[in-house]
């Protein structure tokens, strides 16, 4: 029977975009399946969005992904952040691609690079109908799923499985029923898919 691990994440996290490549890398490693949640940060459950935490806080969590960052070869861009739009309809866009059994994880790195690396505004339908066409998926019929009505009950499918797993950040690994917040929590899942599950 083939393992899984389920990945709850969103576009517009930056700790997903430099924690996905090792943890894909880990997945295959092990020859375990990924079962893929888009969403957004679970409040309910306790996440708090940067702009809403204090100065000292923000300026400290600035300063840790950039050292995640670098340690993980990734470039982040913040130059005009505030300028671009929501890129939740990106998210749409790779459940949309999981709903038709494609390559949601080339299509989320391509989103998350262009996102983060290359500041391009993926709120915008053109700009990530452009990223798609280059990555090699069928933009048009792509973002039409996006727009209908099972991308959407599953997007809120999605977060009520997360409130229910007691999911709050992003990414969240979830492997035989024992939750891993943060890429920087690969090394514990890494040894929990070896057999050696570490309990606080």
């Amino acid at each position: 029977m083939t393992k899984t691990i389920d990945y709850f994440f969103g576009i517009g996290s930056p700790w997903a975009f430099i924690g996905l490549e090792p943890f894909s890398a880990l997945a295959a490693q092990h020859d375990v399946s990924i079962r893929p949640y888009v969403i957004p940060l679970i409040e309910d459950n306790g996440a708090i969005y940067s702009r809403n935490r204090p100065e000292a806080r923000r300026a400290y969590w600035l300063k840790d992904l950039k050292r995640w960052a670098a340690l993980r070869g990734k470039v982040l861009n913040f130059e005009n952040r505030s300028a671009l739009s929501d890129p939740t309809p990106a998210g749409f866009l790779v459940i949309a691609a999981i709903d038709a059994g494609q390559d949601w994880l080339g299509l989320t790195k391509a989103l998350q690079e262009a996102f983060w690396t290359r500041g391009e505004d993926i709120g915008r339908a053109e700009v990530r109908q452009a990223i798609a066409d280059k990555a090699g998926f069928d933009s048009v019929a792509l973002e039409q799923r996006a727009r209908g009505e099972t991308v959407q009950a599953i997007w809120k499918a999605n977060v009520e499985t997360a409130k229910a797993a007691g999911v709050f950040g992003l990414p969240t690994f979830r492997y035989e029923g024992e939750l891993y917040w943060g890429q920087d929590s690969l090394p514990f899942l890494e040894r929990h898919l070896d057999g050696e599950k570490i309990v606080a």
